[in-house]
């Protein structure tokens, strides 16, 4: 997927395989109309790849403490850009960013595969809590079936599952893949995805476009077509070799996604497929598009079964194309998976990666257009970007644009009713004036013990009777057992007026409890006298 960065793009067509992937963008803009109309809903994140150093960490064997300075200046960044979610790659090739029972950590962690960071820490954990920290969700990014990445080059540890089972696995151009269709690698997969579900505090458990591998040609004989004849002789049972493939990518979703409830009711399961599930000209539910490899006819990921069938919580498609492309234009396929997503969550994956790769994306609009296209379908929920290391370079100032303009209001992550509906309890909200520099402290807590937050959303009004359900964001507290919220008063205000301020506590699931108003009420200065407020908690 996104994990590699010379992998997607050239799959477009056969014939014309796109090359040079650089890094992508967007243009600052002056604050316009659409700016100042930013949903209230919308989920906003960033892929932060493991694989080959692509983003965290920037290179292998950094000591500890420096794996942990870089991964809270990449939240910050991204705290500052808007965003409200990281997808984070935690097992990028049946290895991990965390202590496995199953696996062996990473070599893009510590340089060896099986070596443990010096001094010794949890990366995941420590993640997790700093992403929790700002108010944001941290969902985790595995990669189901790649072993290893570069046979021959990458690092294997003795007791990696690929020594242990050989068996289990096969060899696809220069990677060793475990094969899909043989029972015990289904239950193997399922058992990694759990013991992470289990073990930590994840919002999501996250699957990208690397199910069957890519450049598969059916039928094409060895080294064209993927290796797995003699499990398919085993447990074919008289289906095409197609078909059999579906459905063992079709088990082993149904396998996790109910591994992922059991566990933990709120962490969502979603998947970032290939951008085409199908072409119109094979199927007419497809798209009008003319990709030379798609979804359900080379890698045997049936997207769409698994949105109607409710096996996944959202689908976010890797978009990464200009409105200009000849055989898969990018506004072909925003409104064909606004109109396919059966009644799940879909967030566009955005390449901000390719920003200056071609004269397309020399466009410092073409991004922010896209945006701007996501924006207009209610059928879509929310963007995630490509990745994190592009933003370090700001390219066409767009850090800024997002900051200033796009992003300039929080956004609650829409919640998923199938998952929750509970409310949480009304916030409690205490206050304390300062007179010298005329500000007031309001201190946030629980409404009840019961309630897992994720933090408080502030709404500001110069009139009462706010309705919070068509309101926009002014502000968000991430959760704190003493989380604090400080409110400047003005030094002269018209006799009559007042400031209202609305809190609501924002559950895990990202449902709102019913506000609680605070009232700034007439502030009438005088030359020789501060002003004083009357505050209070008014029930409207």
């Amino acid at each position: 997927m996104i994990c590699s960065i010379n992998c997607v793009i050239r799959l477009f067509t056969n014939p014309c395989r796109m090359k040079n992937l650089s890094f992508t963008a967007c243009l600052l803009l002056a604050i316009c109309s659409f700016c100042r109309s930013q949903p209230k809903y919308e989920f906003r994140a960033v892929w932060v790849a493991s694989v080959e150093n692509i983003d965290w960490p920037s290179r292998r064997g950094l000591n500890a403490d420096s794996q942990r300075v870089e991964f809270i200046r990449l939240l910050d960044m991204h705290k500052r850009n808007g965003m409200n979610a990281v997808i984070v790659q935690v097992r990028p090739a049946a290895d991990a960013l965390y202590p496995s029972s199953y696996e062996p950590w990473s070599e893009w962690l510590t340089g060896r595969q099986g070596q443990p960071p010096a001094p010794y820490y949890d990366p995941l954990e420590f993640m997790i809590e700093e992403t929790h920290k700002r108010g944001m969700e941290f969902q985790a990014w595995c990669n189901p079936y790649r072993a290893v990445y570069a046979i021959g080059k990458s690092s294997v540890a003795p007791d990696h599952i690929t020594r242990r089972h050989p068996d289990w696995f096969v060899r696809f151009e220069n990677t060793l893949y475990f094969d899909p269709g043989n029972k015990e690698v289904q239950q193997y997969v399922t058992a990694v995805m759990r013991d992470v579900v289990h073990r930590y505090d994840i919002d999501g458990l996250h699957m990208d476009d690397y199910f069957y591998p890519y450049d598969i040609v059916e039928g094409g004989g060895p080294g064209k077509d993927f290796p797995d004849r003699a499990s398919f002789e085993k447990y074919g049972k008289g289906l095409s070799i197609g078909d059999w493939r579906r459905s063992n990518v079709d088990s082993v979703i149904v396998s996790i996604g109910k591994a992922v409830k059991e566990e933990k009711k709120y962490c969502k399961f979603g998947i970032s497929p290939f951008c085409v599930w199908r072409n119109k000209n094979k199927d007419p539910e497809g798209s009008d598009t003319q990709a030379g490899q798609t979804n359900y006819d080379n890698l045997y990921a049936d997207i769409l079964l698994w949105l109607r069938n409710g096996w996944i919580d959202y689908v976010a498609p890797q978009l990464y194309l200009e409105f200009s492309h000849l055989h898969v234009p990018f506004a072909v396929m925003v409104d064909w998976w606004s109109q396919h997503s059966y009644g799940r969550q879909c967030y566009i994956g955005l390449a901000i990666y390719r920003a200056g790769s071609n004269p397309a994306w020399r466009d410092r609009t073409q991004l922010t257009r896209q945006l701007q296209a996501v924006r207009n379908y209610p059928g879509l929920q929310g963007e995630i970007y490509f990745s994190s290391k592009t933003f370090e370079k700001n390219p066409y100032g767009w850090n800024d644009s997002l900051r200033n303009n796009y992003y300039n209001y929080p956004a609650l992550v829409p919640p998923m009713p199938w998952i929750d509906t509970a409310r949480p309890h009304e916030p409690t909200v205490s206050q304390e004036y300062n007179y010298k520099d005329s500000t007031t402290t309001l201190r946030l807590a629980k409404g009840a013990e019961t309630d897992n937050l994720i933090g408080y959303a502030v709404y500001h009004s110069d009139t009462a009777g706010l309705d919070i359900d068509s309101a926009r964001l002014t502000g968000f507290i991430p959760y704190d057992p003493v989380a604090e919220f400080k409110v400047t008063q003005p030094k002269v205000r018209p006799a009559g007026k007042g400031s209202y301020y609305y809190f609501t506590a924002v559950s895990r699931t990202h449902i709102e409890s019913r506000p609680v108003p605070i009232i700034f009420s007439t502030f009438v200065a005088e030359a020789s006298k501060a002003p004083r407020p009357r505050t209070g908690v008014n029930k409207l």
